[in-house]
């Protein structure tokens, strides 16, 4: 039986959509040129817990029964030293819904408490995924997933500073999918979505990939010896976020590696869940190093998968092989 989820869907879409909206409106006002320079994270502090809050509160009216993961906790906005940044947050959030007070705020950012597992439905969110981007004034997402008894069935990804499509001298796209029925592309603040499909390559060679910018987040030099044995000649696309999982389902990319950087480190759920989603409906598949499927139903990490291969599905056993060869295990 096929699942309605026509509420779901508008719903995350209003939540992601309004949380857009705060994090442009923080960036535009708090971000500026010397931020990076020194080192100051406040501004993306601001529009996380913001976003949090919007996104948390939309879905709780909506969808009460509903438990988040949410990366966020509002213990740190609590504290004493936190009010400056609570105030800010107070003011980005009540600026867009006027219904909100502080503790409410508070409370909706402590809704992402819950600890995931294998039952029933929950939401995972991640308010700003990619938060070096975000300061950089280039990419960053925010991504909205709904699990049901551990599966991926929707996901919501808002890029604001992804062009719609292509080339497109606008900026703003909201991509969404739903288990079974497609990914779609809208602009930010539009009801009107068109159908994505991954690139039709069968040939290695002709590919190019997506990366992390930061060094940190991907073993990059693996990646280039990855690249090396697929005859891979093209320079890496380097982007921060979920959006390199856009890229690969709208053919941007046919491939995007996370490959893992130091030993013991964890994937959060909300690193990946949407912009999974949004690949494999788009006609790409999605596993980790090792080719196993992504396990969602552990709780809040991916503790049983090692880093992340995604592609346009042609190309999957061609890259899981390169992979394998380079980290020193069979694929």
């Amino acid at each position: 039986m096929t699942l309605d989820l026509s509420l779901e869907r508008r719903v995350a879409i209003e939540a992601v959509t309004l949380a857009a909206r705060l994090c442009r409106g923080v960036q535009a006002s708090l971000v500026s040129d010397d931020t990076l320079a020194k080192k100051d994270k406040s501004p993306v502090t601001v529009a996380d817990y913001g976003a949090q809050a919007l996104v948390a509160s939309v879905l709780a009216r909506a969808l009460p029964d509903v438990p988040l993961v949410g990366e966020e906790d509002a213990s740190a906005l609590r504290a004493p030293e936190g009010a400056d940044v609570l105030r800010k947050v107070v003011r980005e959030v009540t600026a867009l819904d006027p219904s909100l007070d502080e503790a409410g705020i508070l409370a909706a950012i402590d809704r992402g408490t819950y600890g995931g597992g294998a039952k029933g439905r929950a939401w995972t969110l991640d308010p700003i995924d990619g938060t070096l981007g975000f300061l950089r004034k280039e990419q960053y997402a925010v991504a909205l997933a709904l699990l049901q008894d551990g599966e991926v069935i929707l996901g919501v990804l808002g890029c604001p500073n992804l062009p719609v499509s292509p080339g497109s001298e606008e900026r703003g796209a909201i991509f969404v999918a739903e288990k079974g029925k497609g990914a779609t592309v809208r602009a930010l603040g539009s009801a009107e979505e068109q159908p994505i499909r991954v690139a039709s390559l069968a040939d290695p060679k002709d590919a190019s990939f997506c990366e992390s910018v930061e060094s940190g987040h991907t073993a990059q030099g693996d990646s280039a010896r990855v690249a090396e044995l697929l005859g891979v000649t093209a320079a890496p696309v380097r982007m921060d976020s979920q959006c390199k999982y856009a890229a690969v389902a709208r053919g941007e990319a046919a491939i995007y590696l996370r490959l893992p950087t130091k030993k013991g480190y964890e994937e959060k759920i909300w690193d990946h869940a949407a912009g999974l989603l949004v690949v494999e409906e788009a006609g790409g598949k999605v596993t980790d190093t090792r080719g196993k499927r992504l396990d969602f139903s552990i709780g809040r990490t991916l503790r049983d998968n090692l880093g992340v291969v995604a592609t346009n599905g042609a190309l999957h056993d061609a890259v899981l092989a390169a992979v394998g060869q380079v980290l020193g295990y069979s694929s």
